[in-house]
């Protein structure tokens, strides 16, 4: 049984490149020369999507392909053109009744004002546009001075969640429980500095480390939710290949570690912990078997809410141990907000 989908994306003009003609054979050799860890998943590599005569053209075949190969269980790994192929991605969940949590590693938020669709406006699109499945948008690593008040503000407004590059550098285990919620991780290759990414085209001299870019495709790996994967925004001639193979393989890395803790099968494995706040109480359980964390959205009977039953919120150990000390988890009470309609 096929578990990882690989397709190559040769569309760029959602960024300032042009649709030169890329090849991904660098790209494949860079992977294929890397050895397989101890897996145990199968890969197929489905080759080369071309660019369309339009770029919707284009997006219409990503959106169908992704689209079909969630719906037969297998992960599709979209190693891209430029980061407006999420928009695509994302519309490949609208047939199939859930929401949408998209986590994105990334310096900017990408709401840019224009009502134009490229890599640096997608998520406005993602946002406004119906269908709409997003119940929650995360990114990890902006860059402050990259993105101006209103976005920083609308990131707030709408109950979003976002962690600065020296948040998540600092302390890297921070990201695990966000990738934990995630169904679709998109990850913009400008987040990670110059120095370790060999991309000077675009100089960055912020970012993710090379040790860290690859320990946050490994968590993205591993979270049990995730059913899709995209790297983008990188010169497929370039230097950067040799790290974006890297990232890929540390993905799959991940995937062939995953404990299949979602959803949860028996509450038998886990051990509950009821923490009383002011006038209510937190639940949260412990799993036995990775140690890992979770904490109960409950579902509110006299309002409209989004998802459809109590749900199970990841959070660290951290988060049970701050709400002893009565502090409500920030996650917890954005995830209350967004589910009231």
């Amino acid at each position: 049984n096929v578990a990882i989908a690989i397709i190559t994306v040769n569309e760029f003009r959602g960024s300032e490149k042009d649709n030169d003609d890329f090849s991904f054979d660098y790209f494949r050799k860079q992977f294929y020369s890397l050895f397989p860890g101890n897996w145990n998943a199968s890969i197929v590599d489905l080759g080369t999507i071309e660019a369309g005569a339009s770029i919707e053209d284009t997006y219409f075949v990503v959106k169908s392909l992704v689209a079909e190969l969630i719906k037969k269980r297998i992960v599709p790994v979209v190693i891209g053109g430029s980061q407006d192929l999420t928009y695509p991605m994302y519309r490949a969940y609208d047939n199939l009744d859930q929401m949408v949590n998209i986590v994105s590693v990334d310096n900017q938020f990408d709401f840019s004002k224009e009502n134009k669709l490229d890599s640096e406006s997608y998520l406005s699109k993602i946002v406004i546009e119906e269908p709409n499945n997003l119940f929650n948008y995360s990114n990890l690593g902006f860059q402050t001075y990259f993105n101006s008040q209103e976005e920083i503000d609308l990131i707030e407004k709408l109950y979003f969640e976002a962690y600065r590059l020296g948040e998540v550098s600092s302390n890297i285990a921070v990201a695990e429980p966000v990738f934990r919620d995630a169904d679709l991780v998109s990850i913009d290759m400008h987040s990670v500095q110059s120095s370790y990414s060999g991309n000077f085209d675009v100089f960055n001299p912020n970012g993710f480390t090379g040790k860290e870019i690859c320990a946050l495709t490994r968590y993205a790996g591993i979270s049990d939710k995730v059913t899709s994967f995209g790297i983008f925004n990188f010169n497929p001639n370039g230097n950067e290949i040799v790290l974006t193979a890297q990232m890929l393989w540390y993905f799959i890395e991940g995937f062939c570690f995953r404990s299949n803790e979602y959803p949860f099968g028996t509450k038998d494995n886990y051990i509950k912990y009821i923490v009383p706040i002011e006038d209510e109480e937190l639940i949260f359980y412990k799993s036995n078997k990775t140690e890992r964390w979770w904490i109960e959205i409950p579902f509110l009977t006299n309002v409209n809410n989004k998802l459809k039953r109590n749900t199970l919120l990841p959070c660290t150990h951290e988060d049970y141990l701050a709400a002893c000390e009565q502090e409500i988890p920030e996650r917890w009470w954005k995830a209350q907000r967004r589910n009231v309609v």
